[in-house]
């Protein structure tokens, strides 16, 4: 996996290391790499035992990732909208074994779709909520709140491409139904 540098450069983006971050806005001094390391603080958190294969940890993943595109794969867009979408919108419970056959989907729909780019919304308009946010949390109860809420209002950024990721979605689950767990609203 190249690194985010590599992906930065091959996106034409300096990346920072002072102020806030350039892609999300969250308050930090460090730029990218401390959000980057608050995360992964954030992520420390959630892996507690309650939490360990708590849904809430592939939404801050999907999140995350979502407010920082420029440091990721050209499909990385695709993969964490679409598990977005069914998580918060189509009630998939999502754990480690599904992953994979969302991977696989998408490759078959990346053949299908080659030239296919998700824009993202301009940098610090991609949800209001940002790792800083996760990291600061001090139980398991608001680090499922906090990341429930920072995933919504980051899938909600993206409404450009709403309809697009639905129908993916929609065709994820007609494949993989016998698969598939449904969260109880």
């Amino acid at each position: 996996m190249q690194d985010i540098i590599g992906y930065a450069a091959k996106n034409n983006v300096d990346l920072i290391n002072a102020g806030y971050c350039q892609f999300c806005g969250a308050h930090v001094h460090g730029g990218i790499f401390e959000c980057l390391e608050l995360f992964s603080t954030g992520l420390n958190l959630l892996n507690l035992n309650e939490l360990r294969n708590h849904p809430t940890r592939f939404l801050t993943v999907d999140a995350h990732a979502l407010q920082h595109p420029e440091i990721h794969g050209r499909w990385n867009n695709h993969f964490h909208l679409t598990r977005l979408n069914l998580s918060l919108y189509k009630n998939i419970l999502w754990n480690y074994k599904k992953s994979p056959l969302l991977s696989e989907h998408l490759k078959d729909y990346k053949t299908r779709h080659p030239n296919e780019i998700l824009i993202p919304p301009p940098p610090k308009l991609r949800g209001i909520l940002t790792a800083k946010d996760l990291a600061e949390a001090n139980t398991a109860e608001s680090c499922i709140q906090i990341g429930w809420e920072w995933a919504e209002k980051v899938y909600l950024s993206w409404k450009d491409h709403h309809e697009l990721i639905s129908d993916i979605a929609e065709s994820f689950i007609f494949h993989y139904d016998l698969y598939l767990d449904r969260r109880i609203k």
